[in-house]
């Protein structure tokens, strides 16, 4: 019977037990702070003389992403996302006037918080023996941000779309990530909170995979409210308890 971890029911399957959990960044571990607004408004007020309402960059920004029909997350990227946001509030393009500083900020730690349940949830999954690591789809200031944030130490492998030359939901980051933990890739557990790139892509290549969704009122099986339910769900690999 498909279950939580898309391959069988809570018992798991002793050929597929879980020796690795991998998971995802941007809304799994940690979350722009206090939103992609606020920060989208606190830079370009430096330079406009004037106050942009947060709720409605915020808004804004969510429409621009989801009208771009592929995301490389480049600087590129980045930079005709925020211009989209923008579009009609300035007089000159962000790409034009403050896009680079809004680029740095969102590489400094202080932009993002680390969901409550991340910490204790990576230090009992590593205390009972599971090896960890990311796939995240990320440009290059992934690494300095994870360490900056004390999160760094806690992963043996960190796979970055952007030095992988492929974005989930493509099987390639998730074969790099296999590859280094020297793992079959069914015996790894990936997290994340889209059911397209993480889900999906998890699963297309033979990894076994969760949906977080914190805030949805209405849970499927193969998807958990805090990443704390892991710890209690999944049998430790080296027979701890």
């Amino acid at each position: 019977m498909i279950g939580m971890f898309g391959r069988v029911d809570s018992g798991m399957n002793c050929n597929h037990k879980i020796l690795a959990v991998t998971f995802d960044v941007g809304g799994t571990l940690i979350e722009p702070w206090p939103s992609v607004g606020h920060v989208y408004a606190e830079v370009a007020a430096r330079h406009c003389d004037r106050d942009f309402d947060p709720n409605l960059l915020h808004r804004r920004f969510v429409a621009a992403w989801k009208a771009r029909p592929k995301i490389d997350y480049t600087a590129a990227d980045w930079s005709a996302i925020v211009d989209a946001t923008f579009d009609g509030l300035v007089a000159r393009k962000p790409s034009e006037t403050f896009f680079p500083e809004l680029y740095e900020r969102f590489g400094q730690p202080d932009a993002w918080r680390i969901y409550e349940d991340v910490l204790p949830t990576l230090a009992a999954l590593a205390g009972r023996g599971f090896r960890l690591g990311v796939i995240s789809n990320w440009d290059d200031r992934l690494r300095p941000l994870l360490k900056s944030l004390g999160l760094a130490g806690w992963f043996e492998t960190c796979v970055v779309s952007c030095e992988v030359g492929a974005s989930k939901p493509s099987p390639v980051p998730f074969r790099v990530a296999v590859a280094a933990l020297e793992l079959d890739a069914a015996h790894i557990l990936h997290v994340g909170d889209s059911a397209e790139m993480d889900l999906a892509g998890a699963r297309d290549a033979g990894l076994q995979a969760v949906r977080i969704a914190r805030e949805a009122a209405v849970r499927a099986g193969d998807e958990i409210g805090s990443l704390c339910e892991l710890v209690g769900r999944l049998p430790a690999p080296s027979g701890r308890r």
